[in-house]
């Protein structure tokens, strides 16, 4: 898309989202999505989210060059909220950043302060498509090495870190799991909560920031906050923890060999974000549409229904892919995955799909390198859709054998210039869902 459609596409995408107003308050929508994991008093936020407007913030460090999953959760949380009136502080840790959070097991890599900063602005950017920066509740980026940099070290212990006592700090999860390995924790990532306080604190003083959320893997660093605030300005303040998003299976949700779900779709394309949805099991799929749709309770609760009776049609796996989909690459990107999906199976034509969505597809497949003049026998072969060039020519004469959806019926078959689709791919079927790619040399 042309960057006036793309915003067009956003407005209207930000301007389609309601809360539900079945719900009485919008903490107790809130639960019913499982949202709140750990939080401070329940009530007074409850309180504080159906009162006067407020401001309040999540924070995003730049320890690569895109948002994933489980930001997209802390996005949509605060998008809610916006919903509500208040005003939200997308924070992008250039400071925070360059350290970043302790990992369970190991010291981070410190990237070069170059690098951070092209992150920061590529996160800020992203951040930028899940809020509204209009009206009275506009959104606002803020950057936390605007406060940071110009904090001589003996200011920021005097100031800062006196209030911090290392016996609650050693005790914080993240931490004493680092104490007791074997790589131990460096005093740079120790220093992480301290730092996380302080964003919170500064936030409080410039905009009246009276909330931050966060993953509850972060509780620790959240409350560094929350008692920053009560012991340097006498006040309270508030944070949510949302749950880590987890399959029915227990594993962690977002996460396939170690790779995240990452939302640029230069590092994870429209058609293989799509599948990633579709793909949710029927005992995930419900769940998925309370976190990461706008869809109503009455919505939902009819999709759970039509997972119990007839979980063989998927809707509920469709619709969430659809949505999910749309809100992070757009309603076009969306049809093209569709599309596209449809097409490699021969519900559709492969030479109509643009060549993004094409790329996309044919990136999650088997691939195969060829020339015009390659015997398709061989490419088959070559993508390891058979074994050998006899069992190709039996597939072939069996009429099991499709190049672009269109069947080979002849076992010395080639590779032809009018099958390289955009200039240069093919998609290779045997039966009815055994695919792979060819591109061309």
């Amino acid at each position: 898309m042309t960057g006036v459609s793309e915003l067009n596409d956003r407005t209207e995408i930000l301007a389609a989202q309601r809360n539900d107003d079945s719900f009485s308050t919008l903490w107790e929508e809130l639960e019913w999505r499982g949202l709140i994991h750990v939080s401070t008093d329940a009530e007074a936020l409850s309180n504080l989210l159906e009162g006067e407007p407020f401001a309040y913030y999540c924070g995003f460090d730049p320890t690569a060059s895109s948002l994933h999953l489980g930001h997209l959760v802390q996005l949509l949380l605060m998008r809610r909220i916006q919903l509500r009136g208040h005003r939200p502080l997308g924070l992008v840790g250039g400071s925070t950043g360059l350290i970043g959070d302790p990992r369970p097991t190991a010291e981070r890599v410190l990237n070069s302060r170059e690098t951070v900063a092209e992150w920061v602005d590529s996160l800020g950017r992203q951040v930028s498509r899940y809020l509204s920066f209009e009206g009275e509740n506009a959104a606002r980026l803020v950057n936390n090495l605007d406060w940071t940099a110009p904090l001589s070290a003996i200011d920021f212990l005097r100031e800062i870190g006196k209030h911090f006592r290392v016996g609650t700090m050693i005790k914080k999860d993240i931490v004493a799991k680092r104490l007791n390995s074997d790589e131990g924790i460096s005093y740079t990532e120790f220093s992480y909560q301290i730092l996380q306080g302080l964003d919170f604190l500064e936030l409080y003083r410039q905009y009246d920031c009276k909330l931050q959320s966060g993953g509850s893997d972060q509780w620790g660093n959240l409350t560094s906050g929350t008692e920053l605030i009560r012991k340097v300005e006498g006040a309270s303040a508030h944070a949510i923890g949302t749950p880590l998003i987890t399959n029915a299976d227990g594993t962690k949700f977002g996460k396939s060999e170690g790779n995240a779900i990452w939302l640029n779709p230069e590092m994870c394309s429209p058609y293989t974000f799509y599948q990633f949805w579709l793909n949710q099991a029927d005992a995930d799929v419900i769940d998925r549409l309370k976190v990461f749709t706008f869809l109503s309770r009455a919505e939902i609760e009819d999709y759970a229904r039509q997972v119990e009776a007839e979980p063989f049609k998927r809707a509920a796996q469709k619709r969430l892919a659809l949505e999910v989909t749309t809100l992070v690459h757009g309603a076009a990107a969306a049809q093209g995955a569709i599309d596209a999906s449809e097409a490699l199976f021969g519900r559709g034509d492969l030479a109509a799909l643009d060549e993004s969505s094409l790329r996309g597809a044919v990136s999650e497949l088997a691939q195969a390198t060829g020339a015009v003049g390659t015997p398709v026998a061989q490419l088959l072969v070559d993508a390891e859709l058979v074994k050998s060039l006899g069992e190709a020519r039996r597939a072939i004469a069996q009429g099991g054998v499709y190049v672009n959806n269109v069947a080979v019926e002849s076992e010395d078959r080639v590779l032809e210039s009018g099958d390289l689709l955009h200039g240069g791919i093919a998609v290779l079927r045997r039966g009815k869902k055994t695919l792979a790619g060819v591109v061309a040399e």
